[in-house]
């Protein structure tokens, strides 16, 4: 937060402001949205509570993965599964290559 403040003088100043700071070890952390996933890749994540509320604050390496509803639907259509939520789950998993996906679902 302030560059060149050692990080125990840094709490303590946070604890009289009534605000607890902790670091949450993470791998991963994964935003779902309805157009893709965003994937933090080697996440620092840091826990503040303040007046009862929690702020989660992450950096690391973003990743995107975006499908758009005509992907989807075109998956869905050509390997004959009608689970939306898994087909995202392939797509994501084959990087949004649509004809790898298909090929795995009809695999599966």
């Amino acid at each position: 937060m302030f560059p060149n403040m050692d990080p125990k003088k840094m709490q303590a100043m946070l604890k009289k402001l009534g605000m607890k700071v902790d670091n949450i070890p993470a791998n991963k952390v994964i935003i779902m949205t309805d157009s893709g996933d965003i994937t933090i890749e080697e996440p620092q994540v840091i826990k503040t509570s303040v007046k009862g509320q929690v702020i989660f604050q992450v950096s690391g390496n973003v990743k995107e993965q975006k499908f758009s509803e005509e992907d989807i639907k075109l998956v869905m259509e050509q390997s004959g599964v009608k689970d939306e939520e898994r087909v995202k789950q392939v797509l994501q998993q084959t990087s949004g290559d649509i004809v790898e996906a298909i090929m795995k679902l009809k695999e599966d």
